[in-house]
């Protein structure tokens, strides 16, 4: 199977929410502390790059995710690789309701928007508008439901993408010093192969990882692991 470039495999992984339409105005600091929080550290080949936060919240009858992500690739003390990613998005149950994401790749600007409309989810990406189905979940990693799913969306590029799901059973993690108990998934679709683990029991998302096209690893754990 062919592998992700580190920038296109961190547009997936960063991939998992995002800014609403204008007329979806709420933010979370209207609601206070949100639902649940997920703080991960982003290694690449064992050595932190930077971070991944996602803020999730109930705003009326939607929810409401926030997330943003930094890394930094250095080699030789120069930083060959800088990304920044902000995603906001709306859901009702596991359907996308809108999102717009915003990403800076390497001094490269993108800007992606969606929204469901009647029995569509229309997606802009600035260079093309895709019309999809009603019900679309994007690369939202920390919402179980995205195992069941054969088709997601990757937000930063506009890009409606098949996958396949296979459980790899059950697996023990090292996290912060602590063995947690675990399930293992594969993602995996053209050029894409993500691993994922969900806390044994809870089904909390506490690690990722996947290999670069140069067979690097990036892997992704879970900070404040409570699951």
């Amino acid at each position: 199977m062919g592998r992700c470039s580190v920038l296109a495999l961190a547009a997936l992984i960063a991939s998992a929410s995002a800014p609403t339409f204008a007329e979806n105005t709420e933010d979370l600091s209207d609601v206070g502390q949100s639902e649940d929080q997920w703080r991960f550290r982003v290694l690449l080949d064992g050595k932190t790059i930077g971070f991944h936060h996602y803020d999730v919240a109930q705003v009326g009858q939607r929810r409401v995710v926030e997330t943003r992500a930094e890394f930094d690739v250095k080699i030789f003390f120069i930083n060959a690789y800088r990304y920044r990613h902000s995603l906001r998005s709306t859901w009702d149950g596991g359907c996308l309701e809108s999102l717009e994401s915003n990403t800076d790749a390497n001094g490269e600007a993108v800007s992606v928007i969606g929204k469901r409309s009647g029995n569509q989810f229309l997606v802009d990406s600035g260079s093309s508008e895709t019309a999809l189905p009603a019900c679309v979940m994007n690369f939202a990693y920390w919402d179980p439901r995205i195992l069941e799913q054969t088709s997601l969306l990757n937000p930063q590029t506009g890009e409606y993408l098949d996958v396949s799901v296979n459980r790899l059973g059950e697996q023990e993690l090292l996290l912060d010093g602590v063995s947690v108990e675990a399930d293992a998934y594969r993602i995996t679709g053209k050029n894409l192969r993500i691993d994922l683990w969900y806390a044994k029991g809870t089904r909390q998302w506490i690690a990722l990882e996947s290999l670069t096209e140069s067979d690097r690893v990036i892997r992704y754990e879970r900070e404040n692991e409570n699951a």
